[in-house]
């Protein structure tokens, strides 16, 4: 959890509920609150001009998302899309500042988050420049799994779908599932009723 969420609720906060596909923010539109996940899961995306969908990452239960809008004048780039029914917390901007100003160690716990994401960004963005499935997938996935600190071999359920993990590293679904089927040969990851382990 970024922000407690009784220290949220204390200044105002209010709980929103959003169905599978629901969109919580629009790209283009005006940021106005800052949000973070109480229960489920969400998607930040962009949808291209071929109608693909590239998906830049997906917070869940605890995390917060967008809040860099909240610290400049521009519009959101992205969508967030609720992949699961989410329960949200949201905090009004000038609120939310408020809160900032009264308490600076939250500045710093956002600035060690965003420091993470970016971390997480820098690392997965890297692969964009293999030609290799294989080797795409491979790195993000060790990254996942380093990030939820699991070590053991076949430990880590990787907790997206084949079609989300295509979003994520900007390949057809094909591609992906082939990909899998390559190193799940190689003894790289193991596929146990259809869930991916690493």
């Amino acid at each position: 959890m970024i922000i407690s969420e009784n220290l949220l609720f204390s200044h105002g906060a209010e709980l929103q509920n959003y169905h599978s596909g629901d969109f919580i923010i629009e790209e283009d539109s005006t940021p106005k609150y800052y949000f973070q996940i109480k229960s489920g899961t969400v998607k930040l995306s962009s949808f291209l001009e071929d109608g693909k969908e590239f998906i830049h990452g997906i917070p869940f239960d605890g995390y917060c998302f967008a809040e860099t809008y909240l610290f400049t004048d521009k519009k959101y780039a992205v969508n967030a899309i609720a992949i699961t029914d989410c329960e949200i917390i949201r905090l009004e901007r000038i609120r939310f500042t408020d809160l900032l100003l009264q308490q600076p160690q939250l500045i710093l716990d956002l600035y060690s988050f965003t420091a993470d994401r970016m971390h997480y960004r820098f690392v997965t963005s890297a692969p964009f420049f293999f030609k290799d499935p294989v080797t795409k997938l491979h790195i993000l996935m060790k990254y996942i799994k380093a990030h939820f600190g699991f070590k053991d071999q076949f430990s880590f359920p990787i907790p997206y779908t084949r079609q989300q993990l295509a979003s994520l590293t900007g390949m057809r679904i094909e591609t992906v599932i082939r990909a899998i089927k390559k190193m799940e040969k190689q003894e790289v990851l193991k596929i146990d009723n259809s869930k991916i382990y690493i």
